[in-house]
């Protein structure tokens, strides 16, 4: 991190000496060369990370600053242009991208991947089954103790957490799951970061964490078929009775035939006119070295065709 550091510390004094030395007003970033922020999705934290670092060993000329925040302020800042890429699970509305068009901007949307919202709770929880339908009276005050949802639990009040309360995790619950309806105060929460919810549910016997899967990763496993030991994974199921024929665990194989029912769409939300290190970047993330990242976090690719791994739930 230290060495990454100074590294960008110089890129950012050549950029600032060129522009010192030219008449040109405005970014003097290349498609592979400058320095520039960009805006991500916390949730996706792990894997832009590691996007990032490859793509700056390929381009050493290239720095790469991420600003990881929710993703409405993400959004925001796209809209604002203080970033000219902003990593997210939601295109565009027709509000926004009529204010890019007012100001003669023409941004694009490029799907990266496919990622899923895992349901975690702490290892001492019996419990590994859950239907979207419990999972919807649970978010919306409706269920609000374990027995509720198996009468055999001895555990007491299901205390949800969220990552943040603005964050993409927080807005799939409650338009997709939800149906739009708000979610319960009093046994529903959010703190701010992923790793705050892990840390959360591996101390307290009644939680249930709300986190991306990409976060799950067991560092060890290059076969993407196990996660953190920390905490345990549920299977969810898109039946309204939770059965261990009809509920699945987010692996990477269940997120790429649709078997899971809590995925969603990664985006690339770029305006970026002039074509110059965002778009290149973008551009790193669609190839076959960005989608083989992905690949190797757990996600499922967008552009490139890849070999999933079959499994066999527990």
């Amino acid at each position: 991190m230290m060495k990454r550091q100074f590294r960008l510390i110089g890129l950012v004094a050549l950029v600032v000496l060129s522009a010192c030395n030219s008449k040109s007003k405005g970014p003097t970033d290349t498609y592979s060369s400058g320095v520039v922020t960009i805006a991500a999705d916390e949730s996706f934290e792990p894997i832009i990370q590691e996007e990032i670092e490859v793509f700056e060993n390929l381009y050493p000329l290239a720095g790469i600053v991420p600003r990881y925040t929710t993703e409405v302020e993400a959004i925001n800042l796209l809209l604002k242009d203080s970033v000219r890429l902003a990593i997210a699970t939601r295109t565009l509305t027709k509000e926004e991208m009529n204010s890019f068009h007012s100001r003669k901007f023409f941004p694009r949307e490029i799907k990266l991947a496919t990622d899923g919202l895992a349901l975690i709770v702490n290892r001492a929880n019996p419990d590994s089954l859950l239907s979207v339908r419990d999972f919807r009276r649970i978010l919306t005050g409706e269920v609000k103790n374990w027995k509720e949802v198996n009468p055999d639990s001895r555990l007491k009040g299901i205390q949800v957490v969220f990552d943040n309360k603005n964050s993409s995790t927080v807005r799939f619950a409650i338009d997709s799951i939800c149906g739009g309806k708000p979610l319960a105060e009093g046994n529903v929460s959010a703190l701010k970061t992923n790793q705050q919810v892990i840390d959360y549910v591996a101390k307290n016997p009644d939680a249930m964490g709300v986190i991306g899967v990409n976060w799950l990763g067991n560092r060890s496993d290059t076969t993407n078929l196990s996660f953190r030991e920390e905490i345990r994974v549920m299977s969810v199921s898109a039946e309204d009775i939770a059965t261990p024929a009809n509920s699945y665990k987010p692996y990477q194989a269940y997120l790429f035939y649709g078997n899971y029912p809590l995925a969603r769409s990664i985006y690339a939300l770029l305006n970026d006119p002039r074509s110059g290190l965002p778009w290149g970047f973008a551009s790193f993330m669609t190839s076959d070295k960005g989608q083989r990242i992905i690949l190797k976090s757990g996600l499922v690719p967008a552009t490139q065709p890849v070999r999933i791994v079959h499994v066999k739930d527990e």
